[in-house]
């Protein structure tokens, strides 16, 4: 997994002057500037957009512990200025993203010729676990932003995000470091994490780092890397996901990069996933000490391998748990892939069918994408 990079010099350098207090109102709500939208919102700070005006999103927006933004259906938010564009919300922190399936809030790139990397993306910062500070309860400092997270609050909330699409994101510091379409570090359970798409994005669409959210009717469509990504100790369900021409893997999952064995391990519910299109890494990616994982009702299309694993002297525990029956595959159906799995040995791990309806309609667009996506 590529990694990201903000530095603190661009959290110090928020400009504060699209965010201002409305003096008439005693609870704090926050006017912000739509043809400047920039800055950040404070312990009690509560702001709702107007879906009649169109945003541009300026610089970095940072909503901090005690503050809450709301975004109605309909909204849009066009980006400008590359790495320094972003959303970010703090551990504490709460965004409503209330699109509809007729309405869905777009936040996508304010340039005449839009392009993939044009812009950051959403960051969201929770106090559920990860493992990624060494051990249970830990807390990290997130790549974007140098936000903390994780923590032990499994079911804490970040608000509520529902029929989004992000488009246009990955922008780039260096040839490693990329931002994401939506990046979710120790965001808990309490959370709700659904409809969601990342059109185009230049790095992954969809990334958990640890954290218990649950992502349900997720979208990913030509992304620069890998389509959805979960490492770190996640420790949550995906349920329709749906994802179509990504780059790499369709859907990469790991433990963790620097400690295979670290504690919480990434255990993932995961069914009702297609994934259609002919990335170089495989339909889906087990790596880095994978963890638990369960699967079922799987459709991967045009691949020349199915599932991807490295072999046993590159990841012996991703294999170990293989061997032990910790990851588990049933009602896999390959359409058109060349090789199923990589994995080569004794135990079998998965099972087929000819008959699995994946995110609902096998290889085609599952009605319950309808009318908030685009292709």
């Amino acid at each position: 997994m590529k990694k990201l990079l903000l530095s603190m010099l661009a959290i110090s350098a928020l400009a504060v002057t699209s965010c201002s207090s409305d003096d008439d109102n005693n609870d704090n709500n926050t006017v912000i500037d739509p043809t400047n939208f920039q800055g950040t919102l404070n312990d009690g700070d509560v702001a709702t957009l107007d879906a009649s005006q169109t945003y541009t999103l300026t610089g970095s927006f940072v909503i901090r512990d005690g503050a809450t933004l709301t975004i109605p259906a309909g909204t849009r938010i066009e980006a400008q200025g590359g790495t320094s564009a972003y959303i970010a919300v703090a551990q504490g922190g709460k965004i409503n993203i209330n699109g509809t399936a007729n309405s869905p809030v777009v936040m996508t790139s304010g340039s005449s010729t839009p392009a993939e990397g044009d812009w950051g993306g959403l960051v969201i910062c929770g106090r559920a676990n990860t493992n990624k500070g060494g051990s249970t309860g830990q807390t990290a400092t997130s790549e974007v932003g140098n936000l903390t997270y994780g923590g032990t609050t499994n079911n804490d909330s970040s608000g509520s995000i529902r029929y989004l699409r992000v488009e246009y994101t990955g922008a780039t510091f260096n040839g490693e470091k990329e931002f994401n379409g939506v990046s979710l570090f120790g965001v808990g359970s309490g959370t709700t994490f659904e409809y969601v798409q990342s059109y185009r994005g230049g790095d992954d669409g969809i990334e958990f780092f640890g954290g218990a959210v649950n992502g349900k009717y997720l979208v990913a469509v030509e992304s620069g890397d890998d389509s959805i990504d979960f490492a770190d100790g996640w420790s949550g369900t995906g349920e329709y996901w749906y994802i179509v021409d990504g780059a790499r893997a369709g859907i990469e999952g790991s433990n963790n990069s620097d400690d295979a064995n670290a504690m919480p391990k990434t255990t993932a519910t995961l069914r009702n996933i297609s994934v259609v299109g002919g990335g170089t890494e495989g339909g889906i990616f087990i790596k880095e000490g994978g963890g638990i994982w369960t699967v079922d009702n799987f459709y991967i299309k045009d691949f020349d391998l199915g599932i991807n694993i490295k072999d046993a002297d590159s990841d012996p525990v991703a294999n170990a748990h293989i061997v032990a029956g910790d990851i588990t595959f049933t009602n896999v159906q390959f359409d058109g892939v060349t090789t199923n799995s990589a994995y080569i040995g004794d135990e079998m791990f998965f099972t087929t069918t000819d008959n699995a309806t994946g995110a609902g309609s096998g290889a085609e667009t599952p009605a319950w994408a309808a009318g908030w996506t685009r292709f």
